[in-house]
């Protein structure tokens, strides 16, 4: 099996992690899959790195470049179909006319109803089937007049690290600059605003009249991080709110956490909170878009609306309880090997993909 995965993402976000964990899944089984990515973005750097057989479209015009290399790569006969993994990649597939040679999947992480001008009908008429990462994505399809039967759900997956060991916990808590008795609240997501890491530093500012040695570490970049950095400058928080930017050391990042909280209020599925209830760590979410697919209320998270109120209570909980803490992250963990491991990630979609008639 030959599929060319596509992505012309720049950027490194979920679906960019979980494009280059399917590639490697895909060769680890025996599949001689392809990626065409961006020059120079992130996926396709850490892709070559893997050994995956990457194709590169320069960046000016990068849609109509990729269209003409899809025709290209197309021409003889070696890929069976394309697997468009965002909107651009499929965009660039359309303009190729691919679907005319090959079948067209496209993954869809996003619940927004899909835009109905006449390019995006046409769009999204040439795809054979639509990967959704959820119920709610799957759902927002059908709302936008996709057929039920077009439509395959494969949820998202994390790797299942191993526990974080005493000596770990404090080289990454030293990265941080984090002292052993702070308690560290975290959450690793693009400063956008329906993220709401602004909830968070003023959740924090509540929780620290309480708990004076609680701290808040916000991984990510994104065109709302200044604008969190001067709100929690304003709760006179810049010793307790650290923003350390893009972190390329998820491990460290995880290892270094006591908690981690996740103030969402329009998520795909949530791969950071699947990764940090794979790491054992207790969560606090809401259950906007598909978060509800994931956690379960006082069983594997904490559930709360995404406002400062509710996340301090949350906070304050955990900070009180260490039972429920354990209770939380040991529940979390099994969960996500459960259910949204890369491995079933990955079989999952190869079930899709050998489903596709060729």
């Amino acid at each position: 099996m030959i599929p060319l995965i596509v992505d012309l993402e720049t950027e490194w976000r979920g679906g960019q992690s979980q494009a280059l964990l399917l590639l490697q899944g895909l060769y680890e089984r025996g599949h001689a899959a392809e990626l065409l990515a961006a020059q120079s973005s992130p996926l396709g750097h850490r892709a070559k790195k893997l050994g995956i057989y990457v194709h590169s479209v320069s960046r000016g015009a990068f849609r109509l470049r990729a269209a003409m290399m899809i025709r290209s790569l197309l021409a003889d006969g070696r890929i069976e179909f394309i697997h468009a993994n965002e909107a651009h990649a499929l965009t660039a597939a359309w303009l190729a006319q691919a679907h005319r040679r090959v079948p067209l999947l496209c993954s869809r992480r996003i619940g927004f109803p899909l835009q109905q001008n006449w390019i995006s009908r046409a769009r999204y008429r040439s795809v054979q089937r639509f990967i959704a990462n959820s119920q709610n994505v799957a759902q927002s399809l059908i709302d936008s007049g996709i057929a039920a039967n077009r439509i395959s759900i494969v949820n998202e997956g994390v790797e299942i690290p191993e526990r974080t060991s005493p000596v770990n916990r404090a080289a990454a808590r030293q990265k941080f600059s984090i002292r052993e008795d702070d308690f560290l609240f975290g959450c690793a997501s693009a400063f956008v605003p329906e993220k709401g890491q602004r909830h968070l530093v003023e959740a924090l500012a509540v929780v620290r009249k309480q708990f004076p040695g609680a701290r808040l570490l916000l991984a990510g970049e994104g065109p709302c991080r200044k604008e969190v950095q001067a709100l929690a400058a304003s709760l006179e928080l810049c010793d307790a709110v650290f923003t350390p930017g893009f972190v390329t050391n998820m491990q460290q990042f995880y290892s270094a956490l006591d908690a981690f909280v996740f103030p969402s209020e329009f998520e795909g599925l949530g791969t950071a909170l699947q990764a940090a209830m794979a790491y054992a760590l207790p969560a606090i979410s809401t259950t906007r878009g598909a978060l509800g697919e994931v956690v379960e209320h006082e069983r594997t998270a904490l559930v709360a609306e995404p406002n400062a109120p509710e996340f301090a209570a949350a906070m304050l909980r955990l900070l009180k309880d260490p039972a429920l803490r354990r209770r939380l992250a040991e529940a979390g963990r099994e969960e996500v090997q459960r259910r949204f491991s890369v491995d079933r990630m990955v079989d999952s979609t190869l079930v899709v993909y050998e489903k596709v008639p060729g």
